[in-house]
């Protein structure tokens, strides 16, 4: 049974930084992708950026490159991903979800993603 579960988010002021955390379990994560999206009312939800676990290779939005940093700890038990983000912006505010499952290396598509986890609010104000 695959299970994601966010946490880390929260109301923060421009300029202010959160690091959100995934812990994922049931599943064989190193052969996959995983990636965190977001969505904000009337808004489709955009792949944030994504990691290849072995080799830890990663992919970002343009929309946050240089600023989000998403990171892995495979070694534990559940799989931790995280992504930090410093300096956030209004533009940042969404509801920010971990996802898991894809075989296409790099991939920001939802639609690549199989797993999926419950989201965590990041209000920026």
């Amino acid at each position: 049974h695959v299970q994601l579960v966010e946490s880390g988010g929260g109301l923060v002021q421009v300029g202010g930084s959160l690091k959100l955390s995934c812990a994922a379990s049931g599943y064989r994560f190193s052969r996959y992708c995983m990636a965190w999206f977001r969505q904000s009312p009337g808004k489709e939800r955009e792949g944030v950026a994504s990691i290849r676990i072995d080799p830890g290779s990663t992919t970002y939005a343009d929309s946050v490159k240089c600023r989000f940093t998403i990171s892995v700890d495979n070694a534990k038990n559940p799989v931790m991903v995280y992504l930090q983000m410093p300096t956030l912006i209004p533009d940042d505010t969404a509801m920010y979800y971990c996802a898991a499952g894809s075989w296409v290396a790099g991939s920001l598509d939802e639609h690549d993603y199989v797993h999926w986890g419950q989201g965590t609010q990041v209000t920026v104000s």
